[in-house]
């Protein structure tokens, strides 16, 4: 949940998700200019560099870019669909280059689902592949990215069963709620969901991480689904902590600035008590209906608090290490 830059490192991808949000192109960023990119989010503040796309691993120069880091002394990030990563020799490659922290991307323990979602029948066993290559690699972080759709939204919580209980060293989860917009749900509406869809199966998949000691975040979702663990919301950390997201694209956007994280509000969302530190809900009666909207009346103060508290402990964490080092 730090302050995280992006990169794309390339549109082209080996996959097609029916709810890519960065659909595949032919652009890919230069070995000059991604290393560009990279000291410019580290002189700018940022915490690390999370490598995109696309899919990452489909650029000749990802390697280059994990030894670049090292380099620098600057912390990096994966997001990948581990694909490649099943790969041994291609691993082994990456590990050697310096890899260090990977975001998978894993949507359904249910190998038909991820087959459906991703377009690709040997999705899920590649990514077990990658998960038992990383697990003989501890100093490797591994984090876990699912997108909250209307296939797995039934589901969420035995994702987490299947994957603490085959693959116990991940620590880390983060579940995106489907941004329909500018992407393949256009040709594939019937990915979008309710949000009532994954309310039950969002919670209890949270309860069990809770109890387990796992850290986890959510995006655009409103704060009346996830009162509980309010905490836990990306925008909400970011209105909070008055955080900023600096991404490179690899299209027409170029070089954005995020630092305005509020989305629209319902009627409702004026008496609700987290109002002023919810971002309210994306895409608002275009594709996620206002009437599931409904305030909760629970202590913004204490959110407030706990956010401030892990952010403090986090820095410290980090003046410690680099002391250390």
């Amino acid at each position: 949940m730090a302050n995280i830059g992006y990169m794309q490192v390339t549109r082209k991808c080996n996959q097609k998700c029916r709810f890519c949000s960065n659909p595949e192109r032919e652009e890919e960023v230069t070995l000059k200019t991604g290393k560009k990119h990279i000291k410019s989010l580290q002189q700018k503040g940022y915490l690390c560099v999370m490598f995109t796309g696309g899919e990452p691993t489909m650029s000749e120069h990802l390697p280059a870019f994990l030894q670049y880091c090292r380099e620098i002394g600057y912390i990096h990030k994966l997001c990948t669909n581990g694909q490649k990563l099943a790969d041994n020799e291609y691993f082994e490659k990456l590990v050697d280059s310096g890899l260090s922290h990977v975001c998978l991307s894993f949507h359904s323990y249910k190998t038909e689902i991820q087959s459906y979602l991703t377009q690709n029948p040997d999705s899920l066993n590649n990514i077990v592949r990658t998960l038992k290559n990383l697990s003989r690699y501890p100093h490797i972080a591994v984090d876990i990215l699912t997108t909250i759709n209307k296939y797995n939204a039934d589901h969420l919580s035995g994702n987490v069963r299947f994957l603490l209980k085959y693959f116990p060293f991940i620590h880390y989860f983060t579940w995106n709620n489907l941004d329909p917009r500018m992407n393949r749900t256009e040709e594939y509406p019937d990915v979008i969901h309710k949000l009532s869809d994954m309310e039950l199966q969002l919670h209890k998949a949270m309860e069990i991480l809770d109890a387990e000691g796992r850290l986890f975040q959510v995006e655009r979702l409103p704060l009346c689904y996830m009162p509980e663990y309010a905490h836990c919301s990306t925008e909400t950390r970011r209105i909070v902590k008055q955080e900023g997201r600096l991404t490179y694209f690899l299209d027409e956007r170029g070089c954005l600035n995020w630092t305005e994280w509020r989305h629209e509000k319902a009627e409702c969302c004026a008496v609700c008590s987290l109002n002023e530190i919810c971002a309210g809900l994306y895409q608002m009666d275009r594709y996620y209906s206002s009437s599931e909207l409904f305030p909760v009346f629970v202590d913004k103060e204490k959110i407030i608090e706990k956010i401030m508290k892990e952010k403090e402990d986090y820095e410290k964490s980090q003046k410690k290490n680099d002391g250390d080092t």
